[in-house]
C-alpha cells in the first residue's frame, strides 16, 4: 500500500525509507478525515447503545450477532456447507456469502481470544477506516482536501452507516474498492486488479470494481495513443504490460468462487441457483417497481412516496456526477453499483445497504459542502450526522434485517 500512496510517477522501487515517509504524510493528510469519520461512528454506537438500554436489546448482539453476521460467523466457525430449508420452498444456504470476511474472522479467533462475531467487529472496525482514508485521498485527489474531509463525513453519516460498524462485508468491500479506485487513478495497475481481486472474494458486486479498473485501463490506453504523437512515439516502459496484469488479476476473485460454487453445486449457474433459493436475482427492477407501486396506491402511500424520493435522489445524484466530469472509472463503478442494487429483487429493505458502497455518488454533495461557508457547512453536516445516528439505532432496532 505504500506504492499507492506515493505521488504520482513514482515508482515501486523506491527506498522503503522513503516510502514510509510518503505513506506517513499520506496519513498525515488524511487524519482529519480519519477523526471526523470516527467522531460519525462513535456518535451512532453511542445513540444505538442508548436506544438499546431503553428497548432492553444488546447493542453488542445487534452489531455483531444478527442476520448476515450470523451466516459469516457461522462459515469462520464451520465453514460451508449449511443450508436451511423454509416453508414456502425457499432455501437458504450458506454458499451465497462470499468467503473473505469468513476468512479474516476465522485467523483473527484463531489468534486472539475473539469469537467469530467480535473478529467481524474487528474487522469492520478496521476496514472502515482503511475505507475512509481511500475515500478521502480519491476527494482530495480530484476536488481538494476540504472536499475529501466533507467526502468522508457525508459517507459515514448516510442514513445506513451504522453498517459500517457491524460484522457485515460492506466495510471491508468499500475498502477495497475504494483503494482499488484510488489505485486505477494515481496509475498503479497492479495493486488496482489486486484490491479488485480481493473485492471479488468479499461481495458479488465486486463486478463493478473489475469495472472500474477496464474502464480506466481502456482510458489510459486511449490517453497513450493521444499523446504518442507529442512523446515522438515513444511509449512508456513496462507500463502496458503492468495494464494488462491488472486487467487479468482484477476479476479472478469473483470468478473463481462463482468456479467454486459451481463445482460444489454440481452446474456453472451454482451461485446464481444458491441466490434463486434466498428469493435474490435480477429482474431488471421489476420486482422492486411493482414492491413501490403496492404501496403508492394502497395503504403505505407515504413509504411508496418516500422510496421513489429516495430513488429518484440516488438517480439526480449520478446524473450529477455525470456534469461534475468524474473519471470514467469512478462513474462504472458507482453506475454499475446502482444498477445490481436496483434491479435486484429479493428483501428489499436491503437495498439502501447495498448502495453503500457507491461513495462517488456523494462527490458533488462534498464538493458543494467544501465551498459553502465553513460555519454553514458544519452545521448542515452536523444536522446530517445526528439524524443518521438517531436514524440508524432505530433502522438496527427494527424487525427485519437490514
Amino acid at each position: 500500500m505504500t506504492d499507492l500512496v506515493s505521488p504520482a510517477g513514482t515508482g515501486a522501487g523506491a527506498p522503503l525509507p522513503q516510502a514510509v515517509l510518503r505513506a506517513c504524510g499520506a496519513l498525515r493528510r488524511a487524519l482529519p478525515a480519519l477523526l471526523v469519520y470516527a467522531g460519525v461512528r462513535a456518535l451512532g454506537i453511542a445513540v444505538l447503545a442508548v436506544w438499546g438500554y431503553g428497548t432492553g436489546k444488546s447493542p453488542h448482539q445487534l452489531l455483531s450477532a444478527r442476520w448476515d453476521s450470523i451466516w459469516y460467523a457461522r462459515i469462520a466457525e464451520q465453514g460451508y456447507g449449511y443450508t436451511l430449508h423454509l416453508p414456502g420452498g425457499k432455501v437458504h444456504a450458506d454458499l451465497a456469502f462470499f468467503p473473505l470476511l469468513p476468512w479474516l474472522e476465522r485467523g483473527l479467533s484463531a489468534v486472539f481470544p475473539l469469537s467469530a462475531g467480535d473478529a467481524g467487529l474487528v474487522v469492520s472496525a478496521v476496514s472502515s477506516l482503511l475505507a475512509a482514508w481511500a475515500v478521502f485521498l480519491i476527494g482530495e485527489r480530484l476536488y481538494g482536501r476540504r472536499a475529501g474531509v466533507a467526502l468522508v463525513a457525508l459517507w459515514a453519516a448516510l442514513p445506513v452507516g451504522i453498517v459500517q460498524s457491524m460484522a457485515y462485508s460492506e466495510s471491508l468491500f468499500t475498502a477495497l474498492a475504494a483503494w482499488s479506485l484510488y489505485a486505477v487513478l494515481t496509475g498503479r495497475w497492479v495493486w488496482a486488479g489486486a484490491f479488485a481481486a480481493l473485492a471479488g472474494l468479499t461481495r458479488p458486486v465486486g463486478a463493478a470494481v473489475v469495472l472500474a479498473v477496464w474502464l480506466g485501463v481502456l482510458a489510459a490506453l486511449r490517453r497513450g495513443k493521444e499523446e504518442e504523437p507529442r512523446r515522438g512515439g515513444r511509449p512508456e516502459p513496462r507500463k502496458p504490460a503492468r495494464m494488462l496484469l491488472g486487467a487479468v488479476l482484477a476479476p479472478l476473485g469473483w470468478l473463481a468462487y462463482f468456479a467454486w460454487v459451481g463445482v460444489r453445486t454440481g452446474g456453472p449457474t451454482g451461485y446464481l441457483d444458491v441466490q434463486g433459493g434466498w428469493g435474490n436475482g435480477f429482474d431488471g427492477g421489476l420486482a422492486f417497481g411493482s414492491f413501490v407501486a403496492q404501496r403508492l396506491f394502497g395503504p403505505a402511500f407515504a413509504a411508496g412516496l418516500g422510496l421513489l424520493v429516495g430513488v429518484g435522489l440516488v438517480l439526480w445524484l449520478y446524473a450529477a456526477c455525470v456534469r461534475q466530469r468524474q473519471p470514467l472509472p469512478l462513474l462504472g463503478y458507482a453506475g454499475a453499483v446502482l444498477l445490481l442494487a436496483l434491479t435486484a429483487k429479493g428483501y428489499f429493505g436491503s437495498k439502501p445497504r447495498l448502495m453503500m458502497p457507491a461513495f462517488p455518488l456523494l462527490l458533488p454533495l462534498a464538493v458543494a459542502a467544501a465551498r459553502a461557508r465553513p460555519v454553514r457547512a458544519v452545521l448542515t453536516v452536523s444536522t446530517v450526522v445526528l439524524v443518521s445516528a438517531v436514524y440508524g439505532a432505530f433502522w438496527l432496532n427494527g424487525s427485519g434485517p437490514p
